[in-house]
């Protein structure tokens, strides 16, 4: 049946939200674009008409499709040249989705996503509904083709595998920006011992380059590894030029809610590099370089002006 144009504009009000649910649930731009126009394929095929309560048809139809991608996402991961990492967004981008209260920060922070891998594709669809969205466990229910008690179970051992004891820090702006300076100066500084001050001891530094780009698959662990590690990263070479076609310069961002190093050349996000903060300091440094995963902020960089000059270029 053919869709008439208020039931098209009904769809498109619902897209925003139906992406942000997508992009939690499966850590990429893409396939959430994907799992949103297939929803729309069925919508298009559907007797809309019969359908009493769109908002839960449609959110029905995109969590099922996604459950789905995460199942086969796990063969997916298997061959996966290197370390798999979530794709960041930068600020203002709207698949961030709300971002009103506390924990619909968290759920879209990086640090959430990649512990969100932990999860079964069940654990992870009730924990983006009920955290992310506010769904009521009745609704999720429904949508999940489960009990209301097991919703409730599901998202209780979900929080329990995303506790990892550490507590993070909310950061604004301008805070993000004074981390991120700090970091660039310590990282350019040609010595280790200013990073290791910003770092917790048990830091660790790792970076997915899909095999496209050069990034270490195993983690450096320890803050002097990844002190070390990273003082020869932002060491300026011919090499490196080379390696990413120009000279990058380096600025300060905000991806996914938290301080992140932007690397840009020629207006092409090159990297983003996602720095998580805890009250002890820099906990983690994670670094996103595959080329796949950076053309949605590439597009957000070049609509956002930035006229500032770079904290450091080679």
């Amino acid at each position: 049946m053919a869709l008439i144009m208020s039931d098209v504009h009904r769809f498109e009000a619902a897209r925003p939200r139906l992406e942000a649910i997508a992009y939690r649930m499966l850590g990429s731009s893409a396939e959430a674009e994907d799992a949103v126009q297939e929803t729309f394929l069925r919508w298009q095929a559907a007797d809309v008409g019969r359908i009493e309560v769109p908002e839960a048809w449609l959110t029905k139809v995109l969590t099922n499709y996604c459950l789905n991608q995460l199942t086969s996402a796990r063969a997916r991961r298997e061959t996966y040249v290197g370390q798999w990492l979530p794709e960041p967004l930068l600020a203002g981008d709207p698949m961030l989705g709300p971002a009103d209260t506390a924990e619909q920060r968290e759920s879209v922070s990086y640090a959430v996503l990649v512990l969100l891998e932990r999860l079964t594709p069940n654990e992870r669809a009730v924990y983006v509904l009920r955290e992310a969205f506010g769904y009521a466990h009745a609704e999720i229910a429904e949508i999940l083709d489960i009990g209301t008690a097991a919703s409730q179970q599901i998202f209780h051992r979900a929080k329990k595998h995303l506790a990892d004891g550490r507590a993070r820090t909310e950061i604004d702006e301008a805070a993000a920006r004074r981390i991120v300076e700090e970091f660039l100066a310590a990282a350019t500084s040609g010595r280790t011992e200013p990073l290791i001050e910003l770092l917790t001891r048990d830091a660790a530094a790792i970076g997915d380059g899909g095999g496209k780009v050069p990034a270490r698959a195993r983690a450096f662990e320890g803050a002097v590894a990844v002190a070390t590690f990273l003082r020869g990263l932002f060491k300026p070479s011919d090499a490196k030029r080379a390696l990413v076609g120009g000279s990058p310069s380096f600025y300060a961002g905000t991806a996914n809610g938290g301080p992140a190093i932007v690397a840009v050349v020629d207006g092409r996000v090159i990297g983003i590099t996602c720095l998580e903060v805890t009250p002890d300091g820099i906990v983690a440094v994670r670094s996103q370089v595959n080329p796949d995963k950076l053309d949605r902020a590439t597009e957000r960089w070049a609509a956002g002006g930035h006229g500032e000059a770079p904290l450091f270029a080679f």
